[in-house]
């Protein structure tokens, strides 16, 4: 055999490594892919999509990767997400309403409203991960630049992004969890905990928490890093309607995670709520009282008589049109998280009169008729 040929075959044998090795990582990648369904068909081009999370991922992987800042946060999601390609995402950006409240058949339910300025399509994500509890949530898909999720193949495998930049959602033991922005500093804690970034903290809790106590613990267990240039809070619930607004106090020199029972929040800290006044900005204090505040006017009018009806008009009472000038404005999606029933009921941009349902249970998704 001559040299050139025992290259060639060297070669050739290394390709095929190669191969299998891709092969292996990508079969999940690709059913997982496989598995994006459309929806909606809205003229204006953003829909809901809908998509089964088959690989298997390691959070832990992720958060020990060493996040400092917004881009280390997404080389840990995209060496998790998509090894061996080279794809780039942004760090997003979080606004919105949400609250919590028990109706008369005993269910308890979170109302979330998604609102920022750039339009999105939807992305409902469902996960099992080997490890954790099984999980519906939605990602905003502008953020993977991925609007028309089923367009292409580039498209499709920014979509396996999805399970780690989800804003809101509700796991298999009912515990609801969504994020809003704030208006203070970004917070970059630094105590010599892990570090976890923003829409991390939301796979978190959906992961492993099975109350609202679980998901405040493990939150402690972390020094949080905020991402996408702007600062959060978490506002989360649980199946027996323990409902608590997770700050990172701004008036804290360390900024520490303060966790208040509170029946709604929007874009101020609940936390110094008497700094808040509605329809203005309040500086390191936020906005988005008005919209607090309207959620618990119909609460108040409706009491002992909450129902389905009494989310939704909560929800279309706190949306919002588009504001060029409020990053907070223009709401994209409105969901209905019922805790005890497991399903999650989901309008995208104000699209009042088109509401589906997810059902956790049997993973399956219907429009309300």
């Amino acid at each position: 055999m001559t040299k050139p040929l025992q290259i060639t075959l060297s070669v050739c044998c290394i390709l095929v490594v190669l191969a299998v090795v891709f092969v292996c990582i990508y079969f999940t990648r690709i059913k997982t892919i496989n598995s994006v369904e459309k929806i909606t068909d809205y003229s204006d081009g953003y829909n809901i999509y809908r998509m089964d999370i088959e690989y298997d991922y390691s959070l832990d992987d992720v958060i020990d990767y060493g996040i400092t800042d917004d881009q280390s946060m997404i080389d840990a999601i995209v060496k998790e997400a998509l090894p061996l390609l080279p794809v780039s995402i942004e760090a997003p950006d979080f606004g919105c309403t949400a609250f919590t409240m028990k109706d008369t058949d005993g269910d308890i339910h979170m109302g979330r409203n998604y609102d920022f300025m750039n339009n999105t399509s939807a992305m409902l994500v469902q996960c099992t991960p080997k490890d954790g509890y099984e999980s519906v949530a939605f990602a905003a898909l502008d953020n993977v630049q991925a609007n028309d999720a089923d367009a292409n193949i580039k498209q499709k495998l920014s979509t396996l992004i999805s399970p780690f930049v989800c804003l809101d959602g509700m796991n298999e033991k009912g515990v609801s969890i969504a994020v809003l922005t704030l208006d203070s500093e970004p917070i970059h804690q630094d105590t010599g905990k892990p570090t976890i970034a923003t829409s991390l903290a939301i796979r978190l809790v959906l992961d492993r928490a099975a109350t609202t106590e679980e998901a405040v613990e493990l939150l402690k267990g972390y020094d949080m890093c905020a991402s996408g240039g702007r600062d959060y809070h978490f506002y989360i619930t649980d199946a027996s309607g323990d409902g608590r607004i997770v700050e990172y106090d701004c008036d804290s020199e360390t900024r520490d995670l303060v966790a208040t029972p509170t029946e709604a929040a929007t874009n101020f800290y609940i936390l110094h709520k008497e700094m808040a006044k509605p329809n203005q900005k309040n500086g390191i204090y936020g906005h988005g009282r008005e919209r607090y505040d309207t959620v618990l006017d119909i609460m108040k009018q409706q009491e002992g008589n909450y129902t389905d009806e009494t989310v939704w008009t909560a929800l279309k009472a706190a949306s919002q049109e588009p504001n060029p000038e409020s990053i907070t404005s223009n709401t994209q999606w409105s969901i209905n998280y019922n805790n005890t029933d497991l399903t999650a009921e989901i309008a995208i941009r104000r699209n009042w009169d088109n509401v589906y349902v997810y059902d956790l249970t049997t993973n399956q998704m219907k429009k309300v008729e």
